[in-house]
């Protein structure tokens, strides 16, 4: 059996990784390939478009590189040609890989969508687009799976692999070690995102704002896991015109959030990823001004923050904009380790959110979806 992957960042690697893991451990046999990065590679999938540089946001930015994501989309369908693979699994990345679904619906290769476009919070219209060029949604949200099925949607509620994935493998005290950190001083992890778009908006800022928490808490340790698809050179250039010192690390990130005692984190997945390890967030992000007035039209939910979201309320600081600033970035964070009680609050809402994304084992549901759906005789593509 012969499965084709497509994602289009680095938080979409890490799931295409651990869900070739589970295939393979149901199906030991099973030929898996497609385009993806380093993790997906080191779990066995022949990775023949890298990912690296690839991810772009917001319709200003996607404008500006249609004609490398057509040139790379007409690239993956000579691909499916060549390999006739007997599923097609698109993970996140939503605009490219929907279009890509699109090519592999007619050439008759049944579609499993998982990290599905986020049709419950903009765009609700998606949802019956997607209903009808896939053969199965893997919701990860309960909200999502709800949506999805009345779209009409052959839908299966999953439930969110991170409860899988972010667990972490050494004991506090041998993070701290590994680390060179200190536990008599606060920790604050440094994530502004996985594309370089978005690191060269939101880490100055981020830097900035590092100058201004160590005026306040002067022994703070600042630390920055290092995405696979960014080069360091890249953030070391860009860290060293501030005043301030920032590890660099690329191993054990789920240890290093167990350590932190606040993130600063570009939203998306990987604000979940800390609110599953305890990590109190404020949530950053920032978009080009045509962009964004577009999306304050179609985006329909109050938060943009994903634990925010799940929880139902705001339970994190959210800045957006041109309230991504040093000041109250500074702010947020320092309130979030020196003030108590809003810490303690915090750490309760973080442990509900993590009761509200299930219970483990979604990956290998994921797995046995995908397989369900390959095995279906003669590629007959599901009506």
């Amino acid at each position: 059996m012969k499965i084709m992957l497509s994602v289009g960042e680095a938080s979409g690697d890490l799931h295409g990784a651990s869900v070739a893991n589970a295939l393979k451990l149901l199906q030991p046999d099973i030929e898996l390939f497609g385009m993806g990065g380093q993790a997906m590679q080191a779990a066995g999938v022949n990775v023949m478009y890298d990912i690296a540089g690839l991810g772009v946001i917001g319709f200003v930015e996607v404008i500006k590189n249609l004609g490398k994501l057509f040139e790379l989309r007409d690239n993956l369908a000579t691909l499916m040609d060549q390999e006739q693979p007997d599923a097609l699994v698109i993970i996140d990345y939503p605009d490219f890989n929907m279009r890509l679904a699109k090519i592999a619906k007619a050439k008759g290769i049944p579609v499993v969508s998982y990290i599905s476009p986020s049709a419950w919070a903009w765009r609700r219209g998606r949802a019956k687009d997607v209903a009808g060029i896939v053969n199965k949604v893997a919701a990860i949200f309960p909200f999502e799976a709800e949506v999805y099925r009345e779209a009409g949607a052959d839908v299966t509620f999953v439930g969110h692999p991170l409860v899988d994935i972010v667990q972490p493998v050494l004991t506090k005290e041998e993070a701290y070690r590994y680390f060179a950190a200190s536990s008599d001083c606060p920790l604050v992890l440094l994530m502004p995102g996985s594309r370089q778009q978005e690191i060269s908006e939101l880490l100055p800022v981020m830097l900035a704002a590092c100058e201004l928490i160590v005026e306040k808490l002067p022994d703070c340790q600042f630390y920055l896991p290092v995405a696979s698809t960014i080069s360091r050179e890249m953030l070391q250039n860009i860290i060293d015109s501030y005043k301030v010192n920032i590890t660099l690390t690329s191993e054990y990130p789920y240890d290093l959030m167990g350590l932190a005692n606040a993130a600063i984190a570009a939203s998306g997945t990987a604000t979940l990823e800390t609110s599953l390890m305890g990590a109190p967030t404020v949530i950053i992000y920032r978009l080009a001004a045509l962009t964004y007035f577009f999306g304050k039209f179609l985006v329909k939910i109050p938060n943009i923050g994903l634990p925010n979201i799940v929880a139902g309320r705001r339970i994190v600081p959210e800045l957006l904009q041109d309230a991504v600033n040093p000041g109250a970035i500074a702010a947020e964070t320092i309130r979030l380790i020196a003030d108590t009680a809003v810490r303690q609050q915090v750490l309760s809402d973080l442990a509900e959110v993590k009761v509200k994304l299930g219970e483990t084992g979604a990956v290998k549901r994921v797995a046995e979806v995908i397989l369900e759906v390959a095995s279906l005789s003669n590629r007959e593509v599901i009506k």
